[in-house]
């Protein structure tokens, strides 16, 4: 074996070479094109040697509004963030994904897998913002799916009959604040600990390997 070629992981193995990463963003509106990304986060999973998955990293960044981007004052009363804050360290999307990017590009090439599939609480919100930053920000290497994605509300509806994260979260048996919510760095990482509960349940039952 070349020292270049890929060793497939039972992670790889588990979602045909994709490595699901949990995405949650937090915006000035509902359109990807024309309203602000504001916050986002990543969490990346590890699966151990039972085939059980886990979080591992989470990357989060407050993102400065592109230029000429539309901000809805109700966006901003629902979500509690505050543009004016001092603490809120704002950087660029192009700095945001670049750093989120190179995280998931190195877990992806770690596991084996081909690429990155967005894992998310109503996902194609989240991956349609994500897309748009990362074509105003010019990056070439978009290392998630362009179009497919895994959604966790979907998921909830079917397990546990409701799709609003905070009420699926209870009937999973995680706690959940309503006082830290809408931050991307607490969705996404109680969007994580439901997905990796619901795939690790469905195995326990012999869902995976399938025999």
């Amino acid at each position: 074996m070349s020292s270049t070629e890929i060793v497939k992981t039972p992670f790889a193995q588990r979602f045909r070479g994709f490595l699901p990463v949990i995405i949650d963003v937090e915006t000035g509106g509902f359109n990807a094109a024309t309203d602000a990304l504001l916050e986002i986060a990543a969490v990346t999973l590890h699966m151990d040697d039972n085939g059980f998955l886990q979080r591992d990293e989470t990357f989060s960044f407050h993102v400065e509004p592109f230029e000429g981007a539309n901000i809805e004052k109700a966006a901003l009363e629902f979500t509690g963030i505050d543009l004016e804050s001092e603490d809120r360290e704002a950087v660029p999307e192009a700095i945001a994904l670049g750093d989120i990017f190179a995280g998931v590009r190195k877990a992806v090439k770690g596991y084996g897998c081909n690429r990155a599939v967005l894992v998310g609480h109503n996902a194609h919100f989240d991956l349609n913002f994500l897309n748009a930053a990362a074509a105003r920000s010019d990056i070439k290497r978009n290392p998630f799916h362009p179009f497919s994605c895994f959604d966790t509300a979907t998921l909830c509806g079917l397990i546990f009959g409701h799709t609003v994260l905070a009420t699926s979260c209870k009937l999973a048996g995680l706690e959940f604040s309503n006082r830290e919510a809408h931050s991307a760095a607490y969705d996404a990482e109680k969007t994580a600990d439901l997905f990796c509960l619901m795939v690790n349940k469905w195995k326990a039952l012999g869902g995976w390997p399938l025999e």
